[in-house]
């Protein structure tokens, strides 16, 4: 089991937006010792969204889906969630409930339609505005507006997965590689990634942007236990090969 995060709006699309929902994802899940396995960014196109929730839906992940579930024409999400999962959508007494205390007399069929979700989901609060997301097996949708979306990405995490939390702590460690090509570096990587099978091997290349000298980060991600020893095996192996490293600290210059 994975988490995972659906982003869907044309807005990104089109760059009338930058997204911010997968960085503050991560920082989420990273401070309860989780962490983002993959992220898709989807436009506002129902059949798009449909198959991706169709796919998505019928694996183990847990997902989180930002965006597309208003009322407006171009929100699709609520109607893409129930047709993927073969259901139709129904207003949620839980919801209905919220948008009445809410807009009183003021309550039109429209806004009501905010409460309507594929049959079967529960609802996740909404202390902002008090229009609910909702959650539909382990995905879980909830508004484009960060204001809203994180608290609630919070809670589901609090009250659903909080047996997960710090269960699969990680930690990195890496160095600053010079005089070496990344093909170089490539058979010593596989050799370290094939010994510490709860490690993943990375390197993250500079060109020397803003005049900096050319540069490899090279570490290691994983078991924490497994860190130290891993991170060893790249510093004598980049030897080796005749290149050089440093600590990793401030910006190499």
């Amino acid at each position: 089991m994975h988490f995972g995060a659906i982003i869907i709006g044309d807005e990104i699309m089109r760059g009338k937006r930058q997204d911010k929902h997968m960085a503050q994802l991560i920082a989420i899940l990273r401070s309860r010792g989780l962490a983002l396995a993959w992220c898709q960014y989807l436009g506002d196109d129902p059949a798009l969204i449909t198959a991706t929730l169709r796919r998505t839906l019928a694996g183990p992940d847990i997902v989180f889906s930002f965006g597309g579930i208003g009322a407006t024409p171009d929100d699709h999400t609520r109607a893409c969630a129930a047709a993927a999962a073969g259901v139709e959508l129904e207003l949620h007494p839980e919801a209905e409930a919220e948008i009445r205390a809410r807009f009183g007399a003021d309550t039109t069929p429209n806004r009501l339609k905010m409460g309507e979700f594929p049959r079967g989901s529960a609802t996740i609060p909404n202390d902002y505005n008090r229009i609910r997301g909702f959650s539909l097996g382990e995905h879980h949708f909830v508004p484009g507006f960060p204001i809203m979306a994180w608290p609630m990405v919070e809670w589901v995490l609090d009250h659903r997965y909080s047996h997960l939390f710090h269960t699969r702590a990680e930690t990195e460690a890496s160095i600053i590689v010079y005089e070496s090509a990344e093909s170089t570096l490539t058979p010593l990587m596989e050799a370290v990634e094939a010994k510490y099978r709860g490690l993943k091997v990375f390197s993250l290349p500079s060109v020397g942007e803003g005049g900096r000298r050319r540069h490899i980060e090279l570490g290691v991600r994983g078991a924490p236990g497994e860190v130290p020893a891993a991170l060893d095996e790249l510093k004598r192996g980049v030897n080796e090969t005749g290149g050089t490293w440093e600590a990793l600290g401030a910006p190499p210059a």
